[in-house]
């Protein structure tokens, strides 16, 4: 794009206060790096948990100085002379106005898809099969599919492309009127209609009617014929014009089978196939397909580094989208990016490389790789930025894996980012730390929304301690506390020192509060600028004496009060004699003071869980009042308090379990524990399985070990029976006691499953509160008793 902001403000129905300036790029998000902050216009959204326009100042010292805002901030603390506003009524919406507009500058062909699942993998298979010499293609990034995702996506059309693909995506009705009014494609491609993403309509038939709107104005339609509710629903909406509609039916997508073992992967070729008859374009051949992997991968990696994995495609877009991940992810550690060349770009080698030297810059990457011929002729790029000691230049992957030194990537965080062509799921392969077959994978992106969604039932400015303790409950430490730290959370809270020490050596700048503060670790949290938690008296002053021996003044604690867990704390005929220490010591300020509820999720103990709430009022007012300091932030109310007592949620809560999704079915489950089938036994009546022949084969049937046994987390209680495992989408149960190292599942009921299956222990089905009711336990348990040896993944879409 390239606007001035008089322009901009006359698209936008807005106001321009400020010099007139001319901008090329626009950012949303102020944690994300900004490649040109002179050339950019930050847009301050505005939602229910966060306001864009409370880091205008921050960008401001980061060199952007145009702004579309919803009103011109307040004097800053500083002086901002050289900023530059736009003002209109509603951002998102002035942004979707620029975004239409700047797609009606585009000539060529626009096709939208939308549908209910297999939008992003049919828009990635039809840019894999654009063939050379068509001209340039342009499709949404990722998942791009949001009202902000298509605004976004819209605004990176250059104008010279042959084709742009853009995905969409509602979640309730009243959405696709704005896509469609943005995007106003000439082909419509609807992939299917199903449950997916179906909690805010009636039925499929609304959400069906809701879909189809995208396709209004357009000019063809392709979607499967044979589905009744399908054809019914397009031939009533589009039935007067049949020349728009392009349905196809199941014989084409059956005539894919040679190519596509599972139907899912038919269904959507057949879009593809379907659009490429309809341009009058020849596709690269079907052989040629690779799956599309939709999220970026975070593995632990040799030597002390961190893999990040996005090896399926590579283009200036979604290179600026996993740095952007890397940064997040990746703190204070080294940054190492492993590139290939960037195929089918639409610029000349040397403007695409020097573009991706600035996104090298920008993110400050310290070691670069770069693997192609077209990245070799552009090499004076990197070398005049890194040095030609930090660049290391390879004509193929082979070349690089020949000559890997793998100690150059020690203690790095490292981006691998490559076109499906060049294979780096091979390089990836060879940078990850393996040590089980067995993963534990963490949906970053569930946290997010998790966290999300109890923001949304707190009060503006009501601050988030989360809780990160027990190694994030089993899910990981440090990669969680960064995605944390990148949502801007205000605490983290730990229960040993020794986990802030980690947090902190991984890179982590939030403040961390140490829940179980012992007096041998007092000298520890003061090294590492951690905060105390202050139960007694003893640990009042022990703390306070090694800051005074520091000199210090004020360091910050947190008091814990004592209202009926009786666990930590201090109890209410304390608090005289705790005030008047609070006022004589100097050395220690309080941060804030909390007590922890004994059974907020059980309605029947509501009664009780009022009586701390109120004793908590009187405790803590009382120290406020004392100490005359009403900053000190007060918090009582754990993940089901949030929920349930919307009344004590004071100045902070702990989110603790509710970010993990294991306990209430409207979160989004982030935890899935899986493994792979690695030998099927065929067994006859009267065989036995297992030790003490606890599995008795009472006909013929099938089993499958899998490599996950009580070491593991998979609890002996799980065994005979009792647990059962997802296998193909089919729960089937355990056979046999439960070993170290491995245990049997009776698969008869899957004769199609093969060694190499996919094995669901916990995730969506059967889920991690499910698994804990047959052991009789709580979700805690379960997920804190996944092994330290089983490999944790962490995604984000």
């Amino acid at each position: 794009m390239d606007y001035t902001l008089s322009h901009i403000a006359a698209v936008t129905g807005g106001a321009l206060h400020g010099d007139d300036r001319r901008v090329a790029a626009v950012a949303t998000d102020s944690r994300n790096s900004i490649a040109s902050p002179g050339e950019t216009l930050f847009v301050a959204l505005v939602g229910p948990n966060h306001d864009g326009h409370r880091y205008i100042e921050e960008l401001y010292r980061r060199g952007v100085r145009s702004f579309l805002v919803g009103y011109v901030p307040d004097p800053p603390a500083a002086p901002m002379p050289d900023a530059s506003f736009v003002t209109v009524p509603d951002t998102l919406g002035a942004l979707q106005a620029l975004a239409a507009y700047h797609r009606q500058q585009y000539n060529g062909t626009v096709a939208a898809i939308t549908g209910s699942n297999g939008k992003t993998v049919v828009k990635e298979w039809i840019a894999q099969l654009w063939p050379e010499g068509a001209g340039r293609l342009f499709r949404s990034p990722r998942s791009y599919n949001s009202q902000l995702g298509v605004a976004l996506s819209l605004l990176m059309i250059r104008g010279d492309e042959q084709l742009v693909v853009i995905e969409a995506g509602i979640s309730r009705p009243g959405e696709m009127e704005r896509l469609e009014a943005m995007i106003r494609p000439q082909i419509g491609i609807l992939t299917n209609i199903g449950a997916a993403h179906g909690e805010n309509f009636n039925s499929d038939e609304q959400k069906l009617d809701e879909k189809l709107k995208l396709f209004r104005n357009a000019e063809s339609i392709i979607y499967r014929a044979d589905i009744p509710l399908i054809a019914k629903h397009i031939g009533k909406r589009y039935g007067k014009c049949p020349e728009r509609l392009h349905g196809w039916r199941t014989d084409l997508a059956t005539g894919l089978a040679e190519h596509f073992g599972d139907y899912a992967s038919r269904e959507n070729a057949a879009h593809v196939v379907a659009l490429y008859r309809l341009l009058g374009i020849a596709p690269k051949p079907l052989d040629g397909l690779q799956p599309v992997a939709m999220r970026l991968e975070l593995r632990e990696g040799i030597l002390g580094s961190t893999v990040i994995n996005d090896s399926y495609n590579s283009d200036l877009t979604s290179l600026g989208i996993a740095l952007d991940y890397l940064d997040h992810n990746a703190g204070d550690r080294p940054k190492a990016l492993i590139l290939s060349d960037i195929l089918q770009a639409g610029l000349k080698p040397d403007e695409l490389y020097r573009q991706v030297a600035a996104l090298v810059r920008e993110h400050g990457i310290a070691d670069f790789t770069g693997i192609g011929p077209g990245i070799a002729s552009a090499a004076h790029h990197f070398v005049a930025l890194l040095g030609s000691e930090h660049v290391h230049l390879h004509a193929a992957t082979d070349d690089f894996l020949r000559h890997i030194d793998k100690e150059r990537f020690a203690g790095r965080f490292i981006l691998v980012k490559g076109s499906r062509a060049f294979g780096f799921e091979r390089i990836s392969r060879m940078l990850e730390k393996r040590t089980h077959t067995t993963t534990l994978e963490v949906n970053l992106g569930a946290l997010a929304a998790n966290l999300g969604h109890f923001r949304a039932m707190l009060r503006p400015g009501t601050r988030v301690m989360a809780m990160v303790k027990a190694h994030s409950y089993g899910t990981g430490s440090a990669e969680i506390a960064a995605m944390l730290q990148h949502e801007g959370v205000d605490y983290l809270a730990v229960a040993f020192a020794d986990e802030g020490v980690a947090l902190r050596e991984a890179g982590i700048r939030l403040p961390i509060v140490v829940l179980n503060s012992d007096p041998g670790s007092f000298a520890v949290m003061a090294d590492y600028d951690l905060e105390p938690e202050i139960y007694s008296f003893s640990s009042l002053k022990g703390y306070a004496a090694e800051i005074r021996s520091r000199g210090i003044t004020e360091a910050p604690i947190h008091l814990k009060m004592d209202t009926g867990m009786h666990r930590l704390g201090f109890m209410p005929q304390e608090l005289p004699e705790l005030c008047a220490l609070l006022k004589e010591e100097h050395a220690v300020k309080v941060r804030s003071i909390f007590s922890h509820l004994a059974a907020s999720e059980d309605p029947a103990e509501d009664d009780f869980t009022r009586g701390q709430i109120a004793l908590f009022t009187r405790m803590s007012g009382r120290i406020v009042e004392t100490l005359g300091d009403p900053s000190i932030l007060r918090h009582i109310c754990n993940s089901a308090g949030i929920a349930r007592f919307p009344e004590a949620h004071f100045d902070m809560v702990r989110l603790g379990v509710g970010l993990y999704g294991i306990e209430d079915p409207a979160l989004q489950a982030a935890a899935t524990l899986r493994t792979q089938i690695v030998q099927i036994k065929t067994l006859d009546r009267g065989d036995t399985v297992g030790y003490n022949r606890r599995g008795v084969a009472t006909g013929p049937m099938r089993t499958a070990t899998i490599p996950i046994g009580y070491a593991d987390g998979m609890d002996r209680g799980l065994g005979r029976g009792a647990g059962q495992v997802c296998i193909r989408g089919v729960l089937c149960p355990t056979f046999g006691n439960i070993c170290m190292d491995t245990c049997m599942i009776d698969i008869t009921a899957v004769p199609e499953a093969r060694e190499g299956d996919e094995v669901v222990i916990f995730g969506e089905r059967p889920t991690v509160r499910e698994v804990a009711e047959v052991l009789g336990t709580i979700s805690y348990e379960v997920l804190t008793s996944v092994s330290a040896r089983i490999k944790r993944i962490y995604v984000r879409e």
